[in-house]
């Protein structure tokens, strides 16, 4: 069986990740994703899952949003710390409820649920995405709106239109348009390019992506290079453009 895990705590993640191998190996996570918006987009654009094990309350609000959204046939396992959501649970096609920390038991017998419901109906997955363009339904993408810094053990929440930048030195960090510069609780930059507007953010090499509304002027090299400048203040932080990106990053500009 293929399972998709909605969870926003990356270690609670993992833990349950870990949990459900123990419990039943023949599982495979496909993927993990940790907000109603990142949700939104991984149900746009990939096939629904054989079970789904999803917290309720994520950081950008509760995942039955996502349920709404999309009318999945696939069981869905509640794993969270409140249980005053178990009765809306079990309107959205909630098998089980299992309050944290989870309890392998319960898990066994909420994974042997699912496997029987499973093979009694003959859930077949469905491609949301390429049923919304048969239909000619437009899907919109959806993208993050804010990012948690982190300074000084302290989080603060910045705006995606605030970021002149985020760039890797080791860890991933994000610099804004008055110059804070916060560390990124993500893995790599790679993670942080799928969550941004291609339109507004541009991966200008390995270790930056860019906010054009950041971008005071750009200047050519005599190796077909680019630099570009940002503006004040950070302005004394130089960007470089390899020569096989200049192209597509001026036709970028020019958007």
């Amino acid at each position: 069986m293929n399972a998709l895990i909605i969870e926003d705590e990356k270690l609670v993640a993992l833990e349950l990740m870990a949990s459900i191998a123990e419990v039943d190996p023949g599982i495979k996570i496909i993927g993990t994703v940790g907000s109603v918006k990142t949700a939104l987009r991984w149900f746009a654009e990939n096939a629904e899952p054989d079970v789904i094990f999803a917290d309720v309350q994520l950081a950008d609000g509760v995942s039955f949003t996502v349920f709404d959204r999309f009318k999945l046939s696939c069981p869905i396992i509640f794993t969270t710390a409140y249980n005053e959501y178990a009765i809306q649970a079990f309107k959205v096609n909630g098998i089980d409820y299992l309050l944290k920390p989870v309890d392998w038991d319960e898990l066994r017998h909420a994974i042997n649920k699912a496997r029987t419901l499973t093979k009694a109906q003959g859930n077949v997955a469905v491609d949301i995405q390429k049923l919304m363009l048969a239909l000619n339904v437009p899907v919109k993408p959806v993208f993050k709106e804010h990012f948690l810094g982190n300074t000084r053990n302290s989080w603060v929440p910045v705006k995606v239109a605030e970021v002149s930048l985020f760039t890797r030195d080791q860890l991933n960090f994000m610099v804004t348009n008055t110059g804070e510069r916060y560390i990124l609780d993500y893995d790599s930059l790679d993670e942080i390019e799928t969550l941004l507007n291609p339109d507004q953010f541009y991966r200008t090499n390995r270790h930056t992506i860019v906010n054009l509304e950041a971008v005071q002027s750009v200047k050519g090299m005599s190796n077909l290079k680019l630099i570009v400048k940002l503006k004040a203040p950070n302005h004394l932080i130089d960007i470089e453009i390899s020569r096989d990106k200049a192209p597509s990053f001026k036709k970028w500009l020019e958007k």
